[in-house]
């Protein structure tokens, strides 16, 4: 075996192995339906409430919500970090809330306490026919 590939294998292994980690990666909060119901006077329109937990150090996948979903979020416990399109990160705290418009990409919610969990209160305006609220885009980085 040469040097080059020496080189190139252990470049090979030092990939695979920074690879795994991600591909591994699994969501680790629970999203709980707690609400359903079309609203009688705007035709075609439903709101849904889903509490979202999060344990100590939880994320969920980057995500991208329907074009059709307002979304309006409040912190019941815990801390959230959040990034939604080109905003900054910011992170709320209980009693917190927030604004996502349709179509938004959610590229960071998690937890921010490494040792608490968190809970976070998520109502959905959309469309009664959008059955997908959310469409992973890929494993957090």
């Amino acid at each position: 075996m040469n040097i080059r590939s020496f080189i190139r294998g252990a470049a090979a292994a030092v990939a695979i192995a920074a690879a795994l980690p991600a591909a591994a990666h699994e969501p680790v909060e629970t999203v709980t339906p707690r609400f359903e119901q079309v609203i009688p006077n705007i035709p075609g329109k439903s709101v849904r409430a889903l509490v979202v937990d999060y344990p100590p150090a939880g994320a969920s996948f980057p995500h991208t919500h329907a074009k059709s979903a307002f979304i309006f979020a409040y912190v019941l416990s815990g801390e959230i970090e959040s990034q939604v399109n080109d905003e900054p990160k910011r992170i709320y705290r209980a009693g917190e809330s927030f604004y996502e418009t349709p179509g938004s990409t959610h590229l960071v919610s998690c937890n921010a306490s490494k040792t608490e969990p968190a809970k976070l209160l998520a109502v959905f305006i959309a469309d009664t026919d959008d059955k997908e609220l959310t469409t992973t885009i890929g494993p957090k980085e």
